[in-house]
């Protein structure tokens, strides 16, 4: 196997931090965003969307969504558990992974690609130019980030974790959503105390620094 990623990237470091929990080594690519070498013919070969991070299985294979790289690394490598052992669990795990996807890192994404100077004219990413920034989308997900924050305090007032009573893929999707929005100067709220302690709790986690 190989993964295709960049060190600055969030998506690709959702993936890093999944396989430092699982304990497992695969060489790596750099592919610098901010140089523009996802656009070039041979990554273009490799994922088509022109987006990191992207996983080349041993037959050739190449996954290009996050998720479903560690979906396949915990089918393949299933200790630690990270997505769930049972119906129940991985139905939980899915939801609030998807929760911070959708409530978080999105919002994330907007905050930062449409405030950012790097990414002037770069608005929508796998887009090699010519998408302008939308200072309103910026605000949006601000605002989003909020609600966000909100929603997973409540959720951490009873639960150890986003997802229950140990780590999954949701905490680490969590946690790199509020590290990233901190580009965009969105910290968390000095009343979700729950989200303070969850945060620094998986900062001491070795795997946050993959």
């Amino acid at each position: 196997m190989k993964l295709y990623d960049f060190s600055l990237a969030p998506g690709p470091r959702r993936v890093r931090m999944f396989i430092a929990e699982k304990g497992i080594e695969i060489p790596s690519v750099q592919i610098n965003t901010r140089e523009r070498q996802q656009f070039t013919d041979e990554y273009r070969a490799v994922n088509p969307n022109c987006m990191v991070p992207t996983l080349v299985l041993d037959d050739g294979t190449s996954l290009g969504e996050t998720v479903a790289i560690c979906r396949y690394l915990e089918e393949t490598h299933p200790e630690p558990n990270l997505m769930g052992r049972d119906a129940r669990e991985k139905a939980i795990v899915e939801m609030w992974n998807r929760r911070a996807e959708l409530e978080g890192y999105l919002a994330a994404v907007d905050a930062v690609r449409n405030s950012a100077p790097m990414f002037e004219g770069r608005g929508v990413a796998g887009v090699t130019g010519g998408v302008p920034q939308i200072p309103a989308l910026a605000e949006r997900g601000r605002q989003s980030m909020g609600r966000f924050f909100g929603k997973i305090d409540r959720q951490l007032a009873d639960s150890s974790h986003l997802a229950g009573d140990r780590f999954s893929i949701a905490d680490i999707t969590g946690y790199i959503t509020i590290d990233f929005a901190r580009r965009a100067e969105i910290k968390i709220p000095e009343d979700c105390a729950n989200v303070a302690r969850w945060f620094a709790e998986v900062a001491e986690r070795p795997s946050a620094a993959a």
